[in-house]
């Protein structure tokens, strides 16, 4: 057994348990690597996560280590980890906007930078894909804030407001999709599906909707019913886009793959009532092996970059939209992206306004790994 000091943060729709490398890096070696650490810290190889802090879900089993950044101009870099609930495995190839949003609050609540008078910017960059994101929080005064009033779609909970910024996401349409074309066709069981695949927050592949008899819009439990045909679909988007090689071990944590359509009324997982009006285009995405219950961010942007291929899927189903903005119709509610483009039409950037608020400081116990579950226990 030994002893590790973790923060459990909420930032948007997901909790993530956030370590300082300082604490991380001497226990790497005697814990057998940092999976190791992980999946004992989580307890998983139990659907119910049950001996470790791991929430049961894709949205509540999420970590990161974050650094000082020896790099200029940058403040922490992060490592994230999607941690496998049934598994012990540790998904590494994606980024997370959620916890993003939580590293951003922790980074100036644990001392990593120094506080504005006015609004404390924190430059962040994943080390999982090299992305670079920047956090902005007010800081009146030079007050670091423990609490706020910010609510986002998914959650009644509020938090500290933050603003979070994904930028340099392609440097030209070539970059933006990894196939090369604005939309692909992939053919199971002679039935063609359309979909759009880019590169930007993360590799996500978004279908039409039509294609598999859905509006875009239906609610997650509809969403369910077309798991394996969505999952299938994932494997095939990764091969397309270089992700992964035939005969490679299937991940589920990239591409990420969802679905658009165009805007219709709808009703949200809370029981509120959604206008055609009051959105641009309708979205449902998967989170590992399920659907999300909003949006992940990575996959927001995703969304918005595609928003400005010519001939895409996304473009096609987008109905109406107003210069630099993007709301997108969720299971949660409508999320509101803005976006910047440059003047040949490329993204360069995308901010989403999030909350966080950290939930505790701990010392875990963390013990080797029992024998894995082959199912629930009663």
């Amino acid at each position: 057994m030994f002893t590790l000091r973790g923060t459990w943060m909420r930032g948007g729709t997901s909790k993530c348990w956030l370590f300082n490398a300082v604490d991380v890096d001497p226990l790497i070696p005697q814990a057998g690597g940092l999976d190791a650490i992980l999946t004992s810290a989580f307890g998983s190889g139990d659907p119910r996560q049950l001996d470790g802090v791991g929430g049961g879900s894709s949205t509540t089993s999420k970590a990161a280590i974050v650094r000082r950044s020896s790099e200029s101009g940058i403040d922490v870099d992060y490592l994230f980890a999607q941690v496998a609930i049934g598994d012990r495995q540790v998904e590494w190839g994606s980024n997370c906007g959620n916890c993003a949003t939580a590293i951003g609050l922790y980074a100036l609540q644990s001392g990593f930078v120094p506080v504005d008078s006015a609004v404390t910017t924190v430059r962040m960059r994943n080390q999982n894909t090299g992305a670079i994101l920047t956090a902005e929080i007010a800081t009146p005064g030079g007050m670091i804030p423990t609490e706020g009033d910010a609510a986002v779609p998914g959650t009644s909970a509020l938090g500290v407001p933050v603003g979070l910024t994904f930028a340099g996401l392609a440097a030209d349409t070539a970059t933006l999709l990894p196939t090369g074309a604005p939309a692909e066709q992939i053919s199971i069981e002679n039935h063609t599906y359309r979909a759009t695949m880019v590169a930007a927050g993360a590799p996500a592949a978004l279908f039409d909707a039509a294609d598999l008899g859905l509006t875009g819009a239906e609610d997650n439990r509809t969403i369910a019913e077309h798991l394996p045909l969505l999952l299938r679909l994932r494997r095939e988007s990764s091969l397309l886009m270089g992700l992964s090689k035939p005969g490679d071990p299937i991940t589920h944590a990239i591409p990420k793959i969802g679905v658009v359509g165009p805007p219709v009324d709808y009703r949200t997982s809370a029981g509120v009532d959604i206008d055609e009006d009051d959105y641009d285009i309708s979205v449902r995405m998967l989170s590992m092996l399920a659907p999300h219950p909003a949006i992940g961010l990575t996959s927001a942007v995703a969304v918005a970059a595609a928003s400005t291929v010519t001939g895409g899927v996304v473009t096609h189903n987008t109905r109406v939209r107003w210069p630099g903005s993007l709301r997108i119709g969720t299971p949660a509610g409508v999320l509101d992206v803005d976006l910047t483009t440059s003047p040949d039409g490329i993204l360069e950037s995308v901010t989403l306004h999030r909350a966080a608020r950290r939930i505790a400081v701990a010392e875990l116990f963390v013990t080797g790994p029992a024998p894995a579950l082959v199912g629930l226990a009663r």
